[in-house]
């Protein structure tokens, strides 16, 4: 099994570096933050080596920015882009 979760992971990262700059890390996002994340969280854009995130709240903001680290290795590792760092945005809605 362990193998094919490294298959499964060898196909999602050469399929993420052959988006476009611009999308890579935003598409890696949910991937690299999870599902529970994903679904209270959204990539917005990736511009000057920065991924923007929406998040719903001032409390998931401070949450997020204490995991920043551990995102934006796995994010390196996956997007085949530089994210230099992760900027959270509140975004109601």
């Amino acid at each position: 099994m362990e193998q094919a979760g490294a298959g499964i992971e060898k196909i999602v990262m050469g399929s993420l570096r052959r988006a476009p700059q611009t999308e890579a890390p935003v598409l890696a996002w949910p991937l690299v933050c999870g599902s529970v994340v994903a679904d209270r969280t959204r990539a917005l854009d990736f511009t000057d080596a920065v991924l923007r995130v929406a998040v719903p709240d001032a409390g998931w903001k401070h949450e997020m920015q204490s995991l920043a680290p551990r995102y934006l290795a796995t994010l390196n590792r996956y997007a085949g882009q530089k994210v230099e760092r992760i900027e959270f945005v509140i975004q109601r809605g």
